[in-house]
């Protein structure tokens, strides 16, 4: 196994934060969920990072509906979780 650099230890604090946030705006306060449940971050972030077109990523945590692209992190609010058009 390869020796761990601080980078590959550490959940990415600007995505993580960005995400727990817009969660808060929209009514989830952060005792509320285990972010981890819904997605990797670690793995999100390197997924966004080593893209080299657009990349979109959606999840639902408790009901609402995240849209994570390389520049934002939104909610979706033009359908409701578990629209059968998705």
């Amino acid at each position: 196994m390869a020796p761990s650099t601080p980078s590959d230890s550490e959940t990415p604090p600007d995505l993580l934060v960005e995400i727990v946030e817009t969660l808060e705006v929209h009514g989830l306060p952060s005792d509320s969920y285990q972010l981890h449940d819904a997605v990797d971050v670690e793995a999100l972030d390197r997924l966004l990072a080593s893209s080299a077109g657009d990349v979109e990523v959606r999840f639902t945590v408790e009901g609402v509906q995240l849209v994570v692209t390389q520049n934002s992190v939104d909610v979706r609010l033009d359908e409701p979780a578990g629209s059968p058009n998705q």
